[in-house]
């Protein structure tokens, strides 16, 4: 129950404090955060974060069907083959919309 209400009383004072930053405020926040989005840098990161995210699974993928084996619901085994046929050339699609930048 206090987490609750610390809770909501964090939505209401955040509430407040954004319906007195006005338009203005909020317009300059979003500038700021499309030009952070924007950076090389953090794009670049996004996407080798991404890329390593995408190994990780991969690996996790083959430990679990190792130790699973024949014991996956056919529909999960399903699901799992379409999604790996999306794959185009070996790179899977990227659905963040990302470039190779």
């Amino acid at each position: 129950m206090r987490y609750r209400l610390t809770f909501i009383a964090g939505v209401a004072l955040g509430y407040v404090l954004g319906t007195r930053a006005g338009r203005e405020r909020y317009e300059q926040l979003k500038k700021t955060a499309r030009r952070f989005a924007e950076n090389p840098a953090v794009r670049n990161t996004a996407e080798t974060a991404a890329q390593q995210g995408r190994q990780y699974a991969g690996k996790a993928f083959h430990t679990v069907s190792d130790k699973m084996g024949d014991r996956v619901p056919a529909s999960v085994a399903q699901r799992v083959r379409s999604l790996r046929e999306r794959n185009v050339n070996g790179t899977p699609e990227d659905d963040w919309g990302t470039s190779d930048t």
